[in-house]
């Protein structure tokens, strides 16, 4: 005779707001991909629509507001959150009202300042970067820009690891608590530089010779995401991140006829 299981006590809740990615590398999908891994409960608030493969964006549609804010509301006053985190945002409207939410919860938040996709594809309006830097970034516990994000909220453009420092400064100026530097771009071993305004924790893990990277940046603020709803405090969470990232990188696998994602299963497989 089977037994039936007693119910169990709910895993931690993580909550992404973010775009959906059609080909299923990067955005929400990877989000909620990133979560299940890590034992979490991964929710959903979709932001924005996009047509998306191995080879780039074909088009994207933004939500009206008032569906985002409708998925906010549902989550939020029902089943509640440890953690959120946020990505492809689109617009102005939405990062205001994605904005709103983050300041009225006790929650911590992951801003992924989404600003192009990993083949250069634009996924924010030009006129929403000024929202980021003034509605959103002020609401964030962790913000996790790559170099290109970092030159277009703040002008400073990092062409070495020596540069980074700057530019954690100047981000961390426009309000967040911590700020994470991607230095994956830059020549030689990958470094990301974590700062607080005081202290600065640096993370590097070996260059895999992989194309197949799609999703990276969601994958990682998602995992810290989950980290920090377990409890883990910011730089702990970001090195667990760090370590999951590289391992998904690694095993990243061809897919289309271009830019194949990464392996969020990597550790099940």
């Amino acid at each position: 005779m089977t037994t039936i299981p007693s119910l169990a006590q709910a895993p931690p809740l993580v909550l992404t707001v973010a775009g959906s990615d059609s080909g299923g590398g990067a955005g929400i999908q990877a989000d909620l991909k990133t979560m299940l891994a890590l034992g979490v409960h991964g929710m959903s608030v979709v932001a924005a629509v996009t047509a998306q493969n191995s080879l780039g964006v074909q088009g994207y549609w933004e939500l009206p507001p008032e569906a985002v804010r409708a998925q906010l509301d549902s989550v939020l006053s029902d089943i509640g959150v440890h953690a959120i985190k946020t990505g492809m945002l689109a617009s102005t409207v939405l990062v205001e009202t994605v904005a709103e939410a983050l300041a009225a919860t006790d929650a911590p938040a992951v801003v992924d300042p989404v600003g192009v996709s990993k083949h250069g594809d634009s996924l924010l309006a030009p006129d929403a970067v000024h929202a980021v830097r003034s509605a959103l970034l002020p609401v964030a516990t962790v913000v996790t820009p790559n170099l290109f994000e970092v030159e277009q909220l703040t002008g400073v453009k990092v062409v070495d690891e020596a540069g980074m420092r700057e530019a954690a400064e100047a981000v961390k100026a426009l309000g967040p608590r911590w700020v994470l530097i991607k230095g994956g771009h830059l020549p030689g071993e990958p470094a990301d530089l974590l700062f607080d305004g005081e202290h600065e924790h640096r993370f590097t893990a070996p260059r895999h010779d992989n194309r197949h990277t799609h999703g990276t940046g969601c994958t990682l603020a998602s995992a810290i995401a989950s980290h920090m709803a377990m409890g883990e405090d910011v730089p702990s969470a970001v090195a667990k991140s760090k370590e999951y990232v590289t391992g998904a990188i690694a095993a990243g696998f061809p897919l289309g006829s271009g830019i194949g994602p990464v392996d969020h299963a990597w550790r099940h497989r």
